[in-house]
């Protein structure tokens, strides 16, 4: 009984949260006067700062000095649930995302992804997957990061699956250095054929060292950042428990 209050009580509360946002988005949308959104844009990911509080969820992030504010990055992760939506929202750095077409028809989330300016991918277009891309390459330009998950989809084992080549190839024309994240634990943090939250899950994000890309090659340097990934995940899991996970872990976000 428990269980199933607490989990009404979770998505009671992301629902409200998700419609008071769209509301008060349109708000500072309707003020925001930069082209860019950056204030939207701010605003935006603090929903997934406050969904991310309601939910049970102990998130952990390390490596925040590789993190240069003032820097555009193509940043790139790996990809476990809609959780690393919450989970990412936590860096502090303006940018736009990358995201999948079909939610930009789901509203209200749609409206707000448009309001933020982020940016919807067609991976079955190629003219619009390049529009895509050169609408990023703005971006950069205009001293915004760009956000995406190049496995193209979430793995449903946790495994790292192979990365499309776009990001990278973003990265190397725009000379925008590739910036590596790691999720851990987020597969496991919703519900999968249920609605009912068994528990209190922790969740590790963590920012690696930034990756250069004058004189690379798109190719190779997808699989070098891929790799940098991998084993990262690999050299988290192999800790022995969660306790020494958050002990080298540089310290909860919250929770």
């Amino acid at each position: 009984m428990i269980r199933i209050l607490r989990s009404l009580w979770i998505w009671s509360a992301s629902a409200t949260l998700i419609l008071f946002w769209t509301a008060l988005l349109a708000i500072i949308r309707l003020f925001d006067r930069d082209p860019q959104r950056r204030r939207t844009g701010r605003w935006f990911r603090l929903l997934g700062t406050s969904l991310a509080r309601v939910n049970p969820w102990r998130i952990h992030i390390s490596g925040a000095e590789h993190l240069d504010p003032r820097q555009a990055y193509v940043i790139v992760s790996n990809h476990q649930s809609l959780a690393d939506i919450p989970l990412l929202s936590h860096l502090r750095i303006d940018a736009k995302w990358m995201a999948k077409s079909e939610l930009f028809k789901t509203p209200p989330l749609g409206w707000m992804l448009r309001m933020a300016g982020d940016v919807p991918v067609n991976r079955r277009d190629r003219r619009k997957g390049a529009m895509a891309l050169l609408q990023c390459a703005r971006y950069l330009r205009q001293g915004l990061s760009v956000v995406c998950f190049p496995e193209g989809t979430r793995s449903t084992d946790g495994e790292v699956l192979p990365f499309t080549e776009g990001p990278f190839q973003l990265a190397i024309r725009e000379g925008a250095p590739v910036l590596p994240l790691v999720v851990e634990g987020s597969g496991n943090a919703l519900p999968r054929g249920s609605w009912i939250f068994e528990g209190t899950r922790d969740i590790w994000l963590r920012v690696l060292e930034a990756v250069p890309v004058k004189g690379c090659q798109s190719g190779a340097l997808r699989d070098a950042v891929r790799q940098k990934i991998v084993e990262e995940l690999g050299r988290m899991r192999s800790l022995a428990d969660a306790s020494e996970r958050v002990h080298w872990q540089d310290k909860p976000a919250h929770g």
